[in-house]
């Protein structure tokens, strides 16, 4: 501004029906405002800018038959002043773009006024862009406020869960050691599935919690001789649990040497397990093949039924996703996402497919 105009004095100003604020000054007159100084607002020509939605041209004070006689020129010494009003995006007034000094300076070619407006605009622009910046920032900052609120309370409540759910399961065991009818066998044993459920839910809460606070899936890596028998273990179960289903379960390769997490892979295999139940048609069997070649160790889990869309296969595993609107939610909808972080913990990989043909399948690859 103060190359092309000659002005040696120039600032933005923020101007309010009562205050006026300099944001930024360039100040070769040695008028003495700084960036953040304050004038009393009635003493300025911004004011009347304000007011008239007007800019204000003069080239020369003394010569100009309006403001020859005006207080403010005479009270800063102006010989020649121009500003123009700033405008944000949603046509609220800011304040001016100003320039001025104590000598005259022809102001009145229009490439000056039409530059000076638009400085103006691309001020206002500046100036919108970063308050939108704020906004973002600010809506940042409380999400993840709430998140990290929401995850502490998960780690709490599940942390404060498991006792009494380990008393309720080991109460129910002893009760079915005594004598009961066939109905109350039947109570009892409802009661310990729901419970080692519960347990499941509380186990995959806390894993999560551990997760998005930064702690991580915990592992403790061994060597594993006889993966198959743990994970027959985990099938029968899941068929304890579920005796109306067939689960079919295969084990094809040497496996002596696997390097794994045995409890954590059994973990996995439970929740998609679990879940190929849950989805897949009750009439069909659900298939689980640990098999071992050239890519390493490959775990399978397969069930029958209505495919799952293309769109919705990339977000299965994230966490709290359980599916679209009408379809059976029993869960949180952590426990793919469980099954993806001890996979990737692992590092192994893990992929779903899904088709009417092949039915859907889950895989996990260990190198």
């Amino acid at each position: 501004m103060t190359e092309t105009t000659g002005l040696r004095f120039s600032l933005v100003a923020r101007v309010t029906q009562d205050t006026w604020t300099a944001c930024a000054v360039h100040d070769e007159l040695a008028f003495g405002l700084k960036a953040g100084g304050t004038l009393d607002v009635t003493t300025t020509l911004c004011s009347e800018v304000r007011d008239s939605h007007t800019p204000i041209v003069i080239s020369h004070v003394s010569e100009d038959p309006h403001y020859c006689t005006h207080r403010t020129p005479k009270l800063y010494g102006l010989e020649s002043y121009i500003a123009v009003p700033i405008y944000l995006k949603n046509g609220e007034y800011f304040g001016n773009l100003c320039a001025m000094d104590s000598r005259p300076t022809p102001l009145g070619a229009p490439n000056i006024l039409a530059m000076m407006k638009l400085f103006a605009e691309l001020i206002a622009l500046q100036l919108d862009a970063e308050a939108r910046q704020e906004a973002t920032r600010e809506q940042l900052r409380s999400e993840q406020e709430a998140a990290e609120l929401r995850e502490q309370f998960i780690a709490v409540l599940g942390h404060d869960l498991r006792n009494p759910l380990a008393s309720v399961v080991v109460g129910a065991g002893s009760l079915m050691r005594g004598p009961l009818s066939e109905r109350q066998v039947d109570v009892v044993r409802r009661i310990r599935e729901s419970c080692r459920r519960m347990s499941r839910l509380v186990d995959d809460v806390m894993d999560f919690a551990r997760t998005r606070l930064g702690g991580g899936i915990g592992l403790v890596l061994s060597t594993v001789d006889d993966l198959p028998a743990t994970l027959r273990h985990v099938v029968s179960e899941l068929e304890s649990a579920h005796p109306a289903r067939v689960i079919r379960f295969t084990a094809d390769g040497d496996f002596t040497g696997v390097r794994c997490d045995r409890e954590r892979i059994g973990q996995l295999l439970s929740n998609l397990l679990a879940n190929a139940l849950e989805h897949g048609d009750a009439s069909e069997p659900v298939d689980v093949s640990l098999r071992r070649g050239a890519a390493g160790v490959v775990l399978s889990v397969t069930n029958r039924g209505t495919p799952i869309p293309a769109e919705m296969l990339p977000l299965l595993f994230r966490p709290y996703f359980r599916g679209p609107a009408g379809h059976p939610r029993t869960g949180l909808g952590l426990g793919l996402f469980i099954v993806s972080e001890i996979a990737r913990a692992h590092g192994g990989v893990l992929e779903v497919s899904s088709s009417r043909e092949e039915g859907t399948v889950f895989t996990l690859t260990l190198n």
